[in-house]
């Protein structure tokens, strides 16, 4: 089961991601504040759901935002996340000033990714695919039984991730886009970092960002 949560100004989506059994992991948990961390915490206490992980699908701050808050308690939990993002970690507070957003200046610290680690939830297995572009380290996570992808800021519905901030390559996100991404089923559903959802074939046929690479969801379909 996903729940988004719409947090910070920057209107960031953290998802929330839990099974029968109640055991949870939140991807990207951008919350800003008091008021957006206690609906979370509530959410969690209202569905008996146990948060067992933080995924991160990079390091930007107002995806990381409630990071440290949900660290505080008596039993921190696991944050995952690519190593090739720390340095946007390092950053995260000079970024975040530049949106006129106070940043918690408390580190944590991180348990690396790689291309290819299978996480869970509960009794859901998701695939980590490294996807670098709009950060060096950026990944995105896949469950092939459920047809989830989440993409962090690497793909929208409709367009793609900007890459002109420090450590961004276009280059390399249309290469993550295109060989790790746009091979996947058509009716994989993309749960973005910001924005509505979408789908594979969506994106592979409309995204007008992935021109002149968009082809015909039809192999056979001749325009």
């Amino acid at each position: 089961m996903v729940q988004v949560f719409h947090c910070n100004p920057l209107q960031e989506n953290a998802y929330l991601l839990w099974d029968d059994a109640r055991e949870g992991v939140v991807v990207d948990p951008g919350f800003d504040g008091e008021g957006e961390l206690s609906r979370f915490r509530n959410f969690l206490k209202e569905n008996d759901i146990r948060l067992k992980e933080i995924w991160l699908t990079h390091g930007h701050f107002d995806h990381i935002l409630g990071v440290s808050a949900l660290l505080g308690g008596a039993a921190p939990v696991p944050v995952r996340m690519h190593s090739a993002d720390r340095p946007q970690l390092e950053r995260a507070r000079l970024m975040a000033a530049a949106f006129g957003i106070d940043f918690p200046d408390t580190p944590f610290p991180t348990c690396n990714l790689a291309d290819g680690d299978e996480l869970r939830v509960g009794g859901m297995a998701f695939r980590v695919i490294t996807t670098p572009g709009h950060t060096p380290g950026g990944v995105s996570y896949y469950c092939q039984k459920e047809k989830l992808l989440l993409t962090g800021d690497t793909l929208f519905a409709g367009s793609i991730g900007r890459t002109d901030l420090p450590g961004g390559e276009y280059d390399d996100l249309i290469v993550s886009i295109m060989d790790k991404l746009m091979g996947l089923d058509g009716d994989v559903e993309i749960l973005p970092g910001h924005g509505g959802v979408s789908d594979i074939a969506t994106e592979r046929t409309q995204n007008p960002f992935l021109q002149p690479f968009n082809e015909p969801d039809d192999p056979d379909l001749v325009v």
